[in-house]
């Protein structure tokens, strides 16, 4: 199966200027980070706040330039520092937000707010643009009349459909998908979550996910990258890290996730008791 999206040895470097108290510094917030994911499947992300994972995803989506490394898309070496990035190469990569209530406009309507992608990107006609949008709106389980109404007449749930429908509106080989699910309900996260599982298998998607909650990584991903200060302290499949993780952060991240089964409960209340 061919690889969609390779990294190689990624660094992102900021410049702390100094002041009368403080030296400048550099901040090393991704350092050296190489991962390869294929096309249809799914690689997450995970790590704490802090760690560098937001950083790599702005990387990723073609809006931060690396300091150094090397990234490549369907094979194609991007450097956007150098001013290479075609409006094509564009098209091949979106991104999900994590705040669905930031990250819609207010005063726009929906229509134009999944439409306007077409309008910048390419030369396709109103009519055609509508047709999508409406299209795009019945995929993510939204209907026809919600096209002229404002994001505030929405729940977050739904935000966040309407925000995965803009995404895919100039037909993207993949998805960044930052936090997508966290400021929703749980309820409203399974939803979600079985919508964007559905997505990828009718159109082919490859999806980068970068998440701090665990459970939700163990439902979605196939591969699992732990960031720890900006490094790659371990990678692998889904079912090799969780099963059998060997870095020492990566247990700790498990061990401290809590886990809502029975037997899990019984023991932590057997443990309180022993306390």
């Amino acid at each position: 199966m061919s690889s969609i999206l390779e990294a190689r040895n990624i660094v992102r470097d900021y410049h702390v200027p100094g002041s009368m108290l403080k030296k400048a510094r550099t901040v090393h917030a991704v350092k050296g980070v190489s991962f390869t994911v294929e096309q249809g499947k799914t690689l997450a992300i995970v790590g704490e706040s802090g760690c560098g994972k937001s950083t790599l995803g702005r990387i990723l989506t073609l809006i931060d330039p690396a300091t150094s490394g090397e990234l490549l898309i369907e094979g194609k070496k991007i450097d956007i520092a150098k001013g290479d990035l075609t409006p094509e190469m564009r098209r091949k990569v979106q991104i999900v937000f994590q705040n669905p209530y930031g990250s819609l406009n207010p005063r726009q309507k929906i229509g134009d707010i999944l439409t306007e992608p077409l309008v910048i990107n390419t030369n396709t006609p109103a009519d055609e643009r509508r047709d999508r949008a409406m299209t795009l709106l019945k995929k993510v389980g939204l209907e026809e009349k919600h096209y002229n109404r404002y994001p505030h007449m929405f729940s977050g749930g739904q935000r966040q459909r309407i925000a995965i429908a803009r995404a895919l509106m100039l037909n993207p080989k993949l998805l960044v998908l930052d936090e997508p699910v966290s400021a929703l309900d749980l309820s409203v996260q399974a939803q979600v979550l079985n919508l964007l599982a559905d997505l990828q298998d009718e159109f082919k998607l490859t999806y980068v996910f970068i998440s701090h909650d665990l459970s939700v990584v163990r439902y979605i991903s196939d591969q699992v990258m732990v960031m720890y200060f900006g490094e790659a302290v371990e990678y692998g499949s889904r079912d090799a890290v969780f099963s059998n993780p060997q870095h020492s952060y990566t247990k700790t991240l498990f061990a401290a996730t809590p886990r809502a089964d029975v037997e899990s409960i019984r023991a932590r209340i057997a443990r309180k008791r022993a306390a």
